[in-house]
């Protein structure tokens, strides 16, 4: 197989900058390497978190090929009811901080259309930029104006010969996972209007520390931004912080607002800033502790399985996310101690989980085998998908929750 990477030894915002390596999580394959025949080799690809002291920034130390990743994305937005009631929520948020005018609206790694589409339904002009041809094929069905490819120089320029610049430029949980941020945050100057807002999405370390989302660490995300990290990058491109909302998803996010024109920052931002300050996770120590919390913390997961299996009972996974890939091999949990693994996506349908070989099934069918404890590897849709298993499909019996924080159980009785 064809090397897919290449080792980074500087900070990818600052180049001049080394990383100093602190959390060395092994060899792995990439979260979303799913493939229906497990005999199908996969490449094993170091993953590896080094500190970059002049971004404030925990970032991976290798880079995947961006076609490998991304090019048959198999993460489908629209499947979790969270995602598409939070989506309505981001359009008001966002379109609050927009100029009066009528925007038109931009949104990098748009997958299937699910946040442009509350834009459309109050009549605003919006394209979604996307470079999983399957799914951006598929929104554009739906009648969300979808571009199939990546957001970069070119793209960026085929969007203002065609359409003008826009008013509205939207990254949610994407600008982590870019490796020329350069190239990237360069297209965004040209692209957002001198009125423009934009809005950056992204997984707060802060949460990933305090709660010990370890899960969260797969290689399509080089980035574990701050909210200092993510001002040091914005500043270094002229772009001014202004605003934030915390957002449900990935178990604890922030929205991030920002202009090309200097604009009072808010309390909230202010307020978010100075706690940041004090709780340590600008410092490099801080995240060689995380480190070793999350060792002792995947053994007790295991255990903890060790024990259902030494009790004869019957375990599956629910949620076969790009997280759960992380967890599953981090933590050593495969066949052997689930039977299989629950999910909605039909992308993911019959396939095998990367380096671990559980086969995901739907739900209907996961749930036929008569499991009697469940490992939520979806955690972060704890509530709705608890709710699901009792009201739709049945489920009584343990749900064992890995994360936030220390390993849990939760019981589910008949209706």
């Amino acid at each position: 197989m064809n090397r897919i990477y290449h080792e980074v030894h500087h900070c990818r915002i600052f180049p001049e900058q080394p990383l100093e390596v602190f959390f060395d999580m092994g060899l792995q394959p990439p979260a979303n390497s799913l493939r229906r025949d497990k005999s199908e080799p996969l490449p094993q690809i170091p993953l590896v978190l080094g500190w970059s002291e002049q971004a404030k920034s925990v970032q991976l130390t290798v880079d995947v090929d961006s076609e490998y990743l991304f090019k048959h994305y198999v993460w489908v937005t629209g499947t979790s009811q969270t995602a598409k009631d939070y989506a309505q929520y981001f359009c008001q948020q966002f379109l609050q901080r927009t100029p009066e005018k009528q925007p038109f609206i931009v949104e990098m790694a748009s997958n299937d259309g699910t946040f442009l589409k509350p834009f459309i339904e109050r009549g605003i002009k919006v394209l979604g930029v996307d470079p999983a041809a399957n799914i951006a094929q598929a929104a554009n069905a739906q009648g969300i104006p979808t571009l199939a490819d990546f957001f970069n120089a070119g793209s960026a320029q085929h969007v203002i010969d065609n359409y003008g610049q826009c008013d509205g430029f939207i990254a949610r949980n994407v600008i982590p996972h870019v490796e020329h941020i350069d190239e990237i945050m360069q297209s965004l100057v040209r692209l957002l209007s001198d009125e423009g807002i934009g809005a950056f999405e992204f997984h707060y370390a802060g949460k990933i520390f305090d709660e010990l989302h370890y899960d969260s660490v797969y290689h399509e995300h080089l980035f574990y931004h701050s909210l200092t990290s993510m001002q040091n990058l914005l500043n270094k491109y002229g772009f001014f912080p202004f605003d934030l909302f915390q957002s449900p998803i990935s178990g604890g996010s922030y929205v991030i607002f920002f202009s090309k024109k200097s604009k009072e920052i808010t309390d909230s931002l202010r307020d978010a800033l100075q706690h940041e300050m004090a709780s340590g996770i600008n410092d490099l120590a801080s995240w060689k502790n995380f480190a070793q919390k999350s060792l002792e913390h995947a053994k007790s997961l295991r255990e903890a399985l060790d024990a259902e299996l030494a009790a004869g009972r019957r375990v599956i996974g629910y949620g076969a996310s790009a997280r759960s890939s992380t967890l599953l091999n981090f933590a050593g949990i495969d066949a052997q101690y689930l039977t299989c693994i629950a999910d909605k996506s039909p992308y993911k349908h019959y396939c095998y989980t990367a380096g671990t070989d559980i086969q995901i099934l739907p739900p209907a069918e996961a749930l036929a085998t008569k499991p009697d404890t469940i490992l939520l590897l979806a955690w972060n849709f704890e509530q709705e998908i608890v709710q699901e298993l009792q009201q739709t499909y049945g489920f009584t019996g343990k749900v064992i929750v890995p994360l936030p924080g220390p390993v849990r159980e939760v019981w589910i009785n008949a209706v």
